[in-house]
């Protein structure tokens, strides 16, 4: 189903439920697997993608349109991880590298984290990036987005983008020759 046919019967009361469920079909693993690589944590993935799609229930009738819908999922999404990952550090009172560490852990101990040993050593290169770096190589490397639809997403310009994209590039690669 089209996203616009999906946003027509959201529309109808009587086929809300049926277009936000196909709107879930559509949008949900996406979503999730976006979520998983800022957050690492499946519990915590699996928590957030359900914050986004109760904050999708309660302001999809408000969508304006003007922007694609997937933009605007990846766009609250994102700022779900953010926050979370904001919290999270206040919370407990540790800095960046403290949570790095905390996450770093959970990829080495989950059953749910597989793949190859240079696989794992670029989970654990992203978690030394901040936020927003990491934030930016993930929409390029893993969900092969175009810097326009990450600029309409995150709010930034093409080139800041650009520079996010080729400073992670560089830390990453530093990190994993250091190993």
């Amino acid at each position: 189903m089209e996203d616009k046919e999906i946003l027509e019967k959201f529309a109808n009361p009587d086929s809300r439920n049926l277009a936000f469920n196909q709107l879930i079909r559509k949008y949900q693993q996406k979503i999730y697997w976006h979520i998983r690589k800022m957050v690492i944590d499946h519990d915590d993935a699996d928590d957030l993608t359900q914050e986004v799609f109760i904050k999708v229930w309660k302001n999809l009738e408000n969508f304006r349109q003007d922007a694609q819908l997937y933009t605007w999922l990846y766009r609250i999404a994102t700022n779900e991880c953010l926050t979370f990952l904001s919290s999270k550090r206040k919370k407990f009172f540790l800095p960046i590298n403290d949570v790095a560490a905390e996450l770093t852990e959970k990829i080495d101990s989950s059953p749910d984290i597989d793949g190859d040993e240079i696989q794992l050593k670029l989970q654990k290169a992203l978690l030394k990036l901040p936020d927003k770096q990491r934030l930016v190589f993930n929409m390029k490397y893993y969900d092969e987005l175009k810097y326009e639809e990450m600029s309409e997403i995150l709010g930034t310009s093409v080139g800041a983008l650009k520079a996010s994209y080729h400073h992670a590039v560089k830390k990453i690669e530093e990190f994993i020759k250091q190993d």
